[in-house]
């Protein structure tokens, strides 16, 4: 029988002891040093400097508190487990691509007049209509101003989330939205688009001219301000996005980065072909990277400038394959 550690029981103490001031600690740290009532009055302050009216203020924050399922979400964000065959699966399955071609023609008049306008392909707007929020049914049940006060307030990104509180109260004040119909996403991404407040501001428009720019029930106002965000973020409407290529044998698959660009005719060259073997489409002075989103092994793409433009939508290399995709298929293609 092994001999008993007089000591054992007072280490196994003073570790609980240690361990429990050392998340005590962590907690403490990890919480705003002021309490909610005090920020507040320095936020109203603050915005009233930069010209928000007392009224706006009074109706978006009397009686903001934060909300606590916000902080849970924020911390608990998943971390990309998904496989990009996965992805794809969940995000453009056949449904969505069925739903997508019956908005597209639904909605064939209102596209055809922002195509006009921004030159942005209709099936890409479509298609990220239908990632961001399902063609507008899922646009998020949170208020953006209580969830972004809680975030500002919580200062983990404080910053950020003020001077996107900042900007949607600056939305309010223009009239835009009321304040309890300002709703979005736990992180404040808002309406049909889930744009941002700072994306909003730069890029939401009034296209059908009624004096507000809304992106939450108005579909001229949603598919104007989409396109408009990727023209200005430098969006081509005579090219597509990419294509899924097949390479031969023994091909330096270093080459696969979004930091290395060659016209097709090079691509060409090293042997790259299209899906069914025959040559690419050589397109004087067009360029392309090559992307492997699912790694090794797994299918290749040669993409285009507005694939890099969608990524200043959203950063993620499925993302943006998932959209190119589900505008493909929503146009047959």
């Amino acid at each position: 029988m092994p001999r008993f550690n007089k000591t054992l029981p007072a280490l196994l103490a003073l570790a609980f002891l240690l361990g429990s001031e050392l998340a005590f600690s962590a907690r403490a740290a990890d919480a705003p040093a002021q309490e909610f009532s005090d920020w507040l009055v320095e936020l109203r302050a603050e915005a009233l400097e930069e010209g928000i009216s007392p009224a706006i203020l009074d109706a978006a924050l009397d009686g903001v508190e934060p909300i606590p399922r916000v902080i849970e979400l924020d911390r608990s964000q998943p971390e990309g487990t998904l496989t990009f065959a996965q992805y794809m699966e969940r995000v453009v399955p056949n449904s969505r691509v069925e739903k997508g071609r019956k908005k597209l023609a639904e909605n064939k008049a209102a596209l055809d007049a922002v195509h006009k306008v921004y030159g942005v392909q209709p099936r890409f707007i479509v298609a990220l209509w239908g990632i961001e929020t399902n063609f507008g049914q899922y646009t998020g049940g949170f208020s953006v101003i209580a969830s972004l006060a809680t975030l500002a307030y919580d200062g983990r990104r404080s910053a950020y989330f003020r001077g996107e509180l900042l900007n949607a109260l600056r939305i309010l004040e223009e009239g835009h939205i009321t304040p309890k119909a300002m709703m979005g996403s736990w992180a404040g991404a808002m309406g049909q688009s889930q744009f941002m407040p700072s994306s909003f501001v730069k890029f939401a428009i009034d296209f059908d001219g009624d004096g507000r720019r809304d992106i939450w029930t108005t579909k001229l106002d949603v598919f104007g301000s989409a396109s408009n965000y990727l023209a200005k973020s430098g969006w081509n409407g005579d090219q597509t996005w990419g294509r899924k290529v097949t390479l031969p044998a023994g091909f330096d698959n270093s080459l696969a980065s979004l930091k290395i660009t060659k016209t097709l005719a090079e691509w060409q060259k090293l042997g790259v072909r299209r899906l069914n073997g025959n040559d690419l489409p050589i397109v004087p002075g067009m360029t392309a990277s090559m992307v492997i989103p699912g790694g090794a092994g797994g299918p290749v793409f040669l993409v285009y400038d507005n694939y890099k433009t969608t990524l200043k939508w959203n950063r993620s290399t499925y993302f943006a394959m998932a959209v190119g995709h589900l505008a493909d298929r929503i146009v047959g293609r």
